[in-house]
């Protein structure tokens, strides 16, 4: 019986690679240019993490976590954010007694138990960004800045900013009271999960996309008309900042996030080619939540993309597949001399791959799948004349030149 894997658990295939390995290379590039340092955490944490760090009123700690009791008798999850979990080693390991400021990013694969769609699945995988101990606005925008800059050098088309400020512990206390008001009598045209929402985490009810709920928050109160002074400022000063590096963004007052811990600025990444479940990013400020892990009282700022979402938006080619296939036929002084043209071309940081004990015709079957532009074909007669043939496997064109200089005849076609 053929076995096959859990559903929402894929596979990522070879032929799959090179865009995941684009996403993974462009993200550390963007990152290091902000300073940004890379922390892996376990995908395995106590359960504790989650329902301090999440909130125990979120969809993600009531339905989604994977959870349960090991050998020890202790509670663990699978991660099913990185946020928790990366602050939780922050703390453990004393990171902000070293340096007040940290800047810190992972990629990772996380856990949500719910039904897998095009996109989302019970597996998924993240790339995270953690800033803590800054919490002026200009850190704001510039954390902004950098998401909206991995979005465009990723090459996403139509990528669009949206912003909100969900206000202090005190000001969206108030819109909280105010919206519980307008939802009650609205309760009749909210979804199950609304009706609940309503009372225990009334904010998500504007972020239902089910079509009644979000006719019934029509006309609901914005949380721009309860901001205190202080939050208000905050959030116009990080308006100017965008304007100011030239991030295009659009005001949305019903903009929330699905969980309890963030404060004030509140963003969304969104890109064409995902239909009406667009966004590709989304994060904002937590103030709070390193003093609820049992940290120090330190700010934090963050965001996250869903890497299996970016990869749906890139073309099929990602990149150029720069490298060398090597065709050896021949006796054994061919085979041997083959490899060290394959050893040569790796030295200088050509990729290089040949295929021994083959046919010619196998061979060059193999090199024209390969995806490289260029092969180099080695033969009894080559060998004799110390020469080797270079043929342009994208317009079947070919050249002899030296093997004393092949190497370098490669790399200025490659460069072409």
């Amino acid at each position: 019986m053929e076995i096959k894997a859990i559903r929402g658990m894929n596979d990522i295939l070879p032929d799959d690679m090179p865009k995941w390995h684009f996403v993974e290379q462009t993200a550390r590039k963007i990152f290091r240019l902000y300073g940004f340092s890379e922390l892996r955490s376990p995908i395995l944490e106590r359960t504790e993490v989650f329902f301090r760090g999440i909130g125990d009123d979120t969809d993600v700690v009531e339905k989604q976590m994977y959870t349960f009791t090991d050998k020890s008798g202790t509670a663990v999850a699978l991660r099913p954010e990185a946020t928790a979990s990366v602050l939780r080693s922050v703390i453990e390991h004393g990171l902000l007694n070293r340096e007040p400021i940290q800047k810190l990013y992972s990629i990772g694969p996380m856990f949500r138990y719910e039904r897998p769609q095009k996109g989302r699945y019970r597996q998924f995988h993240q790339i995270n960004i953690e800033r803590l101990g800054e919490d002026g606005p200009l850190c704001d925008a510039e954390t902004l800045h950098m998401a909206y800059a991995l979005a465009t050098s990723l090459g996403l088309a139509g990528v669009r900013m949206e912003v909100n400020s969900l206000g202090c512990d005190d000001c969206r206390q108030q819109f909280k009271t105010a919206l519980k008001e307008f939802l009650r009598e609205k309760e009749e045209k909210l979804c199950t999960d609304c009706a609940r929402r309503k009372n225990t985490n009334p904010l998500r009810v504007l972020d239902c996309k089910v079509v009644s709920c979000k006719q019934a928050v029509e006309g609901a109160p914005s949380i721009e008309d309860f901001l205190c002074e202080a939050c208000r400022v905050h959030y116009h000063e990080v308006l100017a900042a965008l304007d100011a590096l030239g991030v295009p963004y659009e005001k949305n007052p019903r903009l929330v996030r699905g969980l309890d811990y963030y404060t004030r600025t509140t963003f969304e990444l969104t890109a064409e080619g995902l239909g009406s479940q667009n966004a590709v990013a989304g994060g904002g400020r937590y103030d709070h939540l390193i003093q609820t892990l049992g940290g120090p009282d330190v700010t934090g700022i963050g965001f996250a993309f869903g890497m299996e979402r970016l990869i749906m938006l890139l073309p099929e080619q990602v990149q150029d597949n720069r490298g060398c296939f090597v065709v050896a036929q021949g006796n054994a002084t061919v085979q041997l001399t083959a490899l060290t043209l394959l050893k040569a071309l790796r030295s200088v940081q050509i990729p290089a791959e040949a295929v021994f004990g083959k046919s010619f015709k196998a061979q060059m079957r193999k090199a024209g799948k390969s995806g490289y532009p260029l092969c180099v074909i080695l033969g009894e007669e080559e060998i004799a004349q110390s020469m080797v043939t270079i043929k342009n496997l994208q317009d079947s064109s070919q050249v002899q030149v030296d093997m004393a200089g092949f190497v370098e005849k490669v790399r200025s076609l490659l460069d072409k």
